[in-house]
């Protein structure tokens, strides 16, 4: 371990920590925080907090003094904090070994040197402490002057593989290179098969966190050269015109992941879902994306405000806007920003008083009367009802 003399990065300047300082001066900040502090990138709004002790009684002491909740996971030693905004991890300082290679790792307590030692990269193995004092791996302050990953150890990709991802995703978020030794052990640990050792849910977790990166085209884009359990065909262009069109309330991830998976068949595309422990909303809304092809076709066939509604009714606005950028464009574009808003004035109970039985004809009567609404045919409540009424009659 290096220990850094003369300048000590100022954990003040990091809103989260400043509550923390007065209930836990012994503890360490360690990870993204510290890295993105000495960056001078904007603050971290979570904290991962290292106890040379029991972490389990900190995590009680700070939440107490914090007035937050707490959530504890007896088995790992770890718990979190939430309170003021902010999500505090803290955990037990621990050395690990691996039984075997992808297994999850066998953890003891240990000092704050051997919890360094256990990280991913060497940027992200540096420890600072609120009573001044700060740890690092060795080469952790150059690299991070380099703006370079770089292991820790020549088995860490073979230990845990996981990191294969986490590589792909912290170069694409802070633009950092990779080490050259790091690039070639990389590039062995795949081609011995290390991803396979590494169970789907696990692999399904680290997918999730990178779909969510701000450059998640560029970090699916560089993994997808990898064997992730289907083909991922990653078309930049394609994804950004789709992004384009997403609107708020509309998942970029899931858009992604779909747009990825379109030459992969939907049984299999959910069974690998379904294995990667994705919830049954996501796996169909991915399912459906990677299905876009069909959905364009349908509505570039469209002309009508009513028939681009019934192309486009019931799939998800992901689906919808790749659909678009695949090349029906303007009528994605209709149903996401207009048609799939309008709302009838009428409905169910305004047929039955009108003497309509209850039964389909309800439906089909309705169902008129929003095409008539969509194609400007009944732009008011008497004109919806007529229709309706002509309809369901």
């Amino acid at each position: 371990m290096i220990a850094l003399m003369g300048s000590v990065p100022d954990l003040r300047s990091i809103p989260a920590a400043v509550p923390v300082a007065a209930v836990l001066p012994h503890a360490w900040v360690v990870g993204g925080a510290v890295r993105d502090l000495l960056l001078r990138r904007p603050a971290a709004v979570d904290l991962d907090v290292v106890i040379e002790g029991d972490a389990l009684a900190a995590a009680q002491r700070l939440a107490e003094a914090l007035g937050g909740s707490l959530v504890v996971h007896e088995a790992f030693g770890t718990a979190s904090v939430e309170a003021g905004g902010h999500v505090y991890d803290l955990a037990t300082a621990r050395a690990e070994s691996y039984a075997r290679p992808g297994a999850l790792p066998d953890v003891r307590p240990g000092t704050i040197e051997e919890d360094l030692r256990r990280r991913d990269f060497t940027v992200n193995a540096i420890a600072v402490s609120f009573d001044g004092r700060v740890l690092a791996a060795p080469h952790a302050f150059e690299d991070l002057d380099a703006r370079i990953l770089r292991v820790l150890h020549e088995r860490s990709f073979r230990d845990d593989p996981t990191r294969l991802l986490r590589l792909v995703r912290y170069a694409t978020r802070l633009g950092f290179a990779v080490e050259p030794g790091t690039a070639e052990l990389a590039a062995e640990a795949v081609a011995a098969g290390a991803l396979a050792t590494v169970t789907p849910a696990r692999i399904g977790g680290e997918l999730r966190l990178l779909l969510r990166e701000p450059a998640a085209v560029d970090a699916l884009g560089c993994a997808a050269v990898w064997p992730l359990g289907v083909p991922l065909v990653v078309d930049r262009a394609l994804d950004e015109r789709a992004l384009a069109l997403l609107p708020a309330d509309g998942r970029e991830d899931l858009l992604l992941l779909g747009s990825a998976c379109r030459t992969v068949e939907p049984a299999a595309l959910a069974a690998w879902l379904d294995a990667l422990e994705f919830c049954a909303r996501e796996r169909d809304v991915v399912v459906r994306v990677a299905q876009a092809d069909g959905i364009k076709r349908d509505l570039s066939a469209a002309s009508r405000p009513s028939e681009i509604a019934a192309a486009a009714r019931g799939v998800p606005v992901e689906a919808v806007a790749l659909a678009g950028a695949l090349g029906a464009e303007a009528q994605a574009r209709a149903w996401l920003e207009e048609l799939r808003h309008v709302r009838l004035d009428i409905g169910g109970a305004d047929l039955l008083t009108a003497g309509v039985p209850e039964g389909p004809a309800l439906g089909r009567g309705l169902a008129a009367a929003l095409d008539a609404r969509l194609d400007g045919a009944a732009p008011d409540r008497d004109a919806q009802l007529a229709v309706a009424l002509a309809a369901a009659r």
